[in-house]
């Protein structure tokens, strides 16, 4: 069952999670390139730098006027748009759509220092018209959790390499989940680590790298549609997948209250 945000999601031609090219998915070491508008809900967090946009993070379109980011995502005083329907950061794309933000809503309860909440929404300054490259993602159930080894995918333009650059072309990397139990074991990420996270990846051989902040855990309903899971948080800073130290993500379906009344409210 997906989560309907009142009246705010949009019923129509384009549902939600079910792209019109889908997916491309497998087991690929290091991430591979995705297929040019598989993951529609995809947007880039760019922020204004002496009248430059540059990205600096990921996020997940999840109705035609709200992105779910990451709170650490949010700096004060950055103007910020949202970059839609995009595939290569670097080229002018025609099916691109950008736009302002009316209003950022980061979590009450943000702590940067111990990384929890880590979780912020974006309105947008209107609503965007969906197309074949620009939809949203479904929203898992409330309190629905992973169990151990799912397939999920990450998606974003991240880091390809520990050290090395930013990719050009949206990236995905297919990441297991990893149960809570195992993640948060005292050689795994131990105390760090808290119900309202979920952890994928980490077994040293499937990079997590290529997932920028703020952006998807992407897991397959069973009537096929994506789901969007976990918000990139944090991972080691020994290397893009260090053995015993998987991607950890918000677990989007521990704040299903919270986006549901912040997305009526304003």
């Amino acid at each position: 069952m997906k989560l309907v945000v009142l009246a705010l999601f949009v019923a129509g031609a384009y549902g939600c999670g079910t792209p019109l090219y889908p997916p491309v998915v497998s087991r690929v070491v290091g991430g591979e390139d995705v297929r040019p508008h598989s993951w529609p809900w995809q947007i880039s967090l760019q922020y204004n730098r002496a009248g430059e946009w540059r990205h600096t993070c990921g996020g997940t379109l999840i109705s035609n006027q709200w992105v779910l980011t990451a709170a650490h995502c949010i700096s004060t005083g950055r103007e910020y748009r949202v970059a839609m329907g995009k595939h290569n950061l670097v080229e002018t794309e025609e099916d691109a759509v950008y736009m302002g933000t009316a209003d950022i809503i980061v979590h009450e309860k943000w702590n940067a220092l111990f990384i929890r909440n880590d979780i912020a929404l974006i309105k947008l300054e209107a609503a965007v018209d969906f197309s074949d490259s620009i939809m949203d993602a479904c929203l898992p159930a409330a309190d629905f959790i992973l169990p151990h080894n799912e397939p999920c995918f990450v998606t974003g333009w991240g880091r390809i390499s520990t050290g090395g650059p930013i990719a050009d072309i949206l990236q995905q990397a297919l990441l297991p989940v990893v149960d809570h139990e195992t993640c948060s074991k005292f050689d795994w990420w131990g105390s760090q680590v808290k119900e309202t996270m979920v952890c994928a990846g980490g077994d040293g051989v499937v990079s997590g790298c290529n997932g920028d902040s703020g952006g998807p855990l992407n897991c397959q309903a069973a009537d096929g549609s994506w789901e969007v899971h976990g918000i990139v948080s944090f991972g080691s800073g020994l290397s893009c997948n260090f053995p015993k130290k998987p991607t950890v993500f918000t677990r989007v379906s521990a704040y299903m209250d919270w986006i549901s009344s912040k997305m009526v409210a304003y």
